[in-house]
């Protein structure tokens, strides 16, 4: 596979496939993994340590449906010039942990629904994440429902124009640190906390809601929330609207 550079749904839809030996696979000059391992249903475990990702730019729905994968090691993934990782692991539904600490995403501009429906995942390292670029981060995290804590520390979010579903039954997490989130390019935030029946605070205060165009649904089922920081008059219209029971809402 030397001079291979489109390796896009390479075995996508092998669906009854359990093991694959890549070990004398070079992927050098590969520059779309998109979709490579998508729909593969039964694979309970893939090792990518020797794949060469330092041209890769695709890799959007690379693991999607692998919903048998226990673990994944991708700490030798070069993703220096990777732009697309929409979809990346949606429905990994076993996967418990996922460390991407490894990745340099200063090129991303689309994250849509990277991690939906990752129902198992308990453990998300992504506080290296740059986000400097990203466009995109509906359905980011959607549905991942045992996921108890997210660290957006890192996160930049200047550029994102669409955060609708992000946070769509994340029923598990209580708290979530939305402090330094950057709205001021977004038009999108329906639904954006729907679900997150867990969730006792949050904190909006940096929410600029000034491009924003749908807002519905967005505290929909937060059934728990009892304090939202924000002196957003859009945002405490659509609070009572969404919950009307929410007993403390500090300014």
């Amino acid at each position: 596979t030397n001079k291979v550079t489109n390796m896009s749904g390479m075995f996508s839809g092998c669906r009854a496939l359990k093991e694959i030996n890549l070990s004398s696979f070079y992927t050098s000059q590969v520059t779309n993994m998109s979709r490579i391992f998508c729909d593969c249903l039964l694979l309970s475990e893939i090792n990518l340590l020797l794949f060469n990702t330092e041209k890769v730019t695709q890799m959007s729905s690379m693991f999607r449906n692998c919903s048998s994968l226990e673990e994944i090691n991708l700490t030798s993934f070069k993703t220096d010039k990777v732009t697309n990782m929409a979809e990346m692991f949606e429905n990994c539904s076993s996967l418990k942990e996922i460390n991407l600490l490894p990745f340099n995403t200063s090129q991303v501009t689309n994250m849509h629904s990277m991690f939906k429906d990752c129902k198992s995942l308990i453990q998300l390292k992504i506080s290296s994440f740059n986000t400097n670029q990203v466009l995109d981060m509906s359905c980011m995290f959607f549905n991942c429902s045992s996921l108890k804590e997210i660290n957006l520390s890192s996160f930049n979010t200047s550029q994102v124009i669409d955060m609708s579903n992000m946070f769509f039954g994340c029923s598990s997490l209580k708290e979530l640190d939305l402090s330094l989130i950057n709205t001021h390019q977004l038009t999108n935030a329906s639904c954006m906390f729907l679900g997150c029946s867990l969730l006792k605070k949050l904190n909006l205060s940096s929410f600029d809601t000034n491009q924003v165009i749908d807002i519905s649904y967005m505290f929909q089922n937060c059934s728990v929330l009892k304090e939202i920081k924000t002196d957003n008059l859009k945002l405490l219209n659509k609070l009572k609207e969404d919950k009307e029971k929410i007993s403390c809402i500090t300014f």
